[in-house]
């Protein structure tokens, strides 16, 4: 039997809440978003997440937090059942934590180039192919490669290209001089090149750009994501074809490339896409919203700045205070995280960190600290439970339904 009309899965992206069982065989040792973040804060208020049990998964200087009643221990007064998640899949990527949320277990990781940029034979075939001389190659944030080479770009017609810490090969082109329809074939050459399994990078993403000079250069709206298919069926095809609603926000969609998505919405920051999920909590859909909170990731976490990645977790925790109240008798919430990102270790990768998984459910009596979880499948086994609907073939994970009570 039913037991929630509508599931909530909220992504904190990158997440992390210290070392994973097997984080030196990731050159990990250390690591600890969570941890040093709040070494860093001086006040540190996320009253809404230590009342689910973060605090209980993770120690926090909770005695700072003016939030809590009279300083009583993080613990006393938890409302959400909370557990520690352990990745199965051999990666630390955004698309490797989102499919196993779902019921995939990836053996081998995606390509990531941080550190060389790609290999000179996929550079160039690409340039053969798109007609254009390429520049850039080289890890660097979106915003630095247009003021390094935007001038470039548009006086000779050359094409950036570049990547990051994820396994994403980036294109950016100007919609004035290179034109987007251009762009997107370039980046459709691209994802051709890089299914082959030495270059196989998750994502190809299109970067559209607006303006002459450095210091102008705005990236636009029109940014076209050409990320890979799961490899199989996910706990999301099970749910739209039982004719379930599964809403995407944020760039759950890209993750998946559509599959198994009824309604998408695209977030232009965390806090738009807590405002969309609040939103979602006040219409009547009967299924799975699925959330992708970007920012902590990308502004804050690869950028190396514990402070801004604080003062983010700050404003989701505001915001996560009033999706509570929004939330049903018959709505189950589950927080949790895809990797680690820690803003203090060294380079600009993702960590290999365990994730919390935080569930709330104003019908839910007797929450309770369960034991660490093997795979981040639990949460899509215990989504697929609750509708009655079978997991996929080829699909793995262990329902949690049972423990909450």
């Amino acid at each position: 039997m039913e037991r929630f009309r509508r599931v909530f899965v909220v992504v904190v992206d990158s997440f992390g809440i210290g070392n994973a069982p097997d984080a030196a065989a990731f050159d990990d040792l250390g690591a600890d978003t969570l941890g040093h973040i709040d070494e860093r804060m001086e006040s540190f208020r996320i009253p809404n997440m230590i009342r689910l049990g973060l605090a209980d998964l993770h120690p926090i200087r909770a005695a700072r937090d003016e939030a809590l009643p009279e300083n009583v221990s993080a613990a006393a007064a938890l409302t959400g059942t909370r557990a520690r998640l352990v990745e199965k899949s051999a990666g630390k990527d955004t698309m490797t934590g989102h499919w196993e949320m779902m019921g995939l277990h990836v053996t081998k990781p995606f390509q990531t180039f941080t550190e060389h940029g790609f290999p000179k034979e996929l550079l160039d075939e690409l340039s053969r192919r798109t007609g254009r001389v390429i520049i850039g190659n080289k890890a660097a944030s979106g915003t630095e490669i247009l003021d390094e080479l935007g001038e470039e770009e548009i006086a000779t017609g050359h094409m950036i290209v570049y990547t990051s810490a994820d396994s994403v090969l980036q294109i950016c082109g100007n919609e004035e001089t290179f034109g987007l329809q251009e762009l997107y074939r370039c980046c459709e050459i691209a994802r051709e090149l890089t299914m082959r399994d030495e270059w196989k990078v998750g994502r190809v993403i299109a970067r559209p750009y607006v303006g002459k000079k450095k210091g102008e250069f705005k990236r636009t709206s029109n940014r076209h994501d050409y990320a890979l298919k799961p490899y199989g069926k996910t706990v999301l095809d099970a749910l739209k074809e039982a004719g379930f609603d599964v809403i995407s926000i944020g760039k759950i969609r890209d993750i998946f490339d559509g599959e198994g998505i009824t309604e998408a919405e695209r977030s232009k920051s965390s806090v738009e896409g807590m405002d969309q999920t609040i939103a979602a909590a006040g219409r009547d859909f009967h299924g799975l919203c699925f959330v992708n909170l970007v920012d902590f990731d990308a502004l804050w976490g690869h950028r190396r700045n514990p402070i801004g990645y604080g003062e983010e977790l700050e404003r989701f925790d505001e915001k996560l205070g009033i999706l509570l109240d929004s939330l049903r008798e018959d709505d189950l919430l589950m927080i949790t995280a895809d990797h680690g990102n820690d803003p203090t270790y060294k380079g600009t990768d993702h960590t290999r960190e365990m994730v919390p998984l935080l569930v709330y459910s104003p019908s839910l009596t007797t929450p309770e600290r369960l034991p660490d979880q093997d795979g981040f499948a639990v949460i899509g086994a215990t989504v697929a439970e609750n509708f009655g609907v079978k997991m996929p073939e080829g699909t793995f994970g262990k329902s949690l339904l049972e423990e909450l009570k």
